[in-house]
């Protein structure tokens, strides 16, 4: 199972940025292209792992919009893409997020009290993108169905955990000069 992402995954070059061995992907970084079969496998497994009885998909930009849009096509459900830029909408929502790597503000539109929802994401690795988003989420009134990435690095998913947030994540990965390494196949609550 998984088969063409962790390949792909084990294939990944690594950056060094500082002390952080960063990996290119395409599923994290859409280089060096963003194959139709490995999009298909992905949204293939989310679909099958994912709490789909939702009103709305929700993603980040701009990695989580590929996935998200793939996702949207295949079930039909209405996906929402949480901004870099503000548009300053009635009921828009200000995200301040802070990462291993950057921080920045994020911009929540289009979310009604009520709203059910899953949030899909490329990777989770510090989990400071996640928190921020989920509790903008819970903000707006909305309910959180689930939460999936599709990669797993690092103590991310943990602080969601102790946050009291569940994520299922697919494949469990440490990155060293030596390349990606797949620690763990998941599908499941991490």
């Amino acid at each position: 199972m998984l088969e063409r992402l962790k390949k792909s995954l084990r294939e990944a070059p690594i950056y060094k940025r500082g002390e952080y061995n960063y990996f290119i992907h395409p599923i994290t970084d859409g280089v060096p292209e963003v194959r139709p079969d490995l999009i298909r496998e992905v949204v293939t497994h989310i679909i099958r792992i994912a709490n789909l009885d939702v009103d709305k998909i929700v993603t980040v930009e701009a990695m989580g919009i590929h996935i998200g849009t793939a996702l949207s096509l295949f079930t039909d459900i209405p996906l929402v893409i949480i901004r870099k830029r503000k548009y300053d909408l009635p009921g828009e929502i200000e995200v301040s997020q802070v990462t291993g790597y950057s921080k920045g503000h994020l911009f929540l539109n289009g979310i009604s009290p009520g709203d059910r929802v899953v949030v899909v994401d490329d990777v989770v690795s510090t989990g400071g993108t996640a928190l921020a988003i989920l509790g903008a989420l819970e903000a707006a009134g909305a309910e959180v169905r689930d939460v999936i990435a599709v990669i797993e690095r690092g103590e991310g998913a943990e602080t969601l955990r102790e946050n009291g947030y569940q994520i299922k994540t697919m494949v469990k990965v440490e990155a060293d000069e030596s390349g990606v390494t797949i620690i763990g196949e998941n599908g499941c609550d991490t």
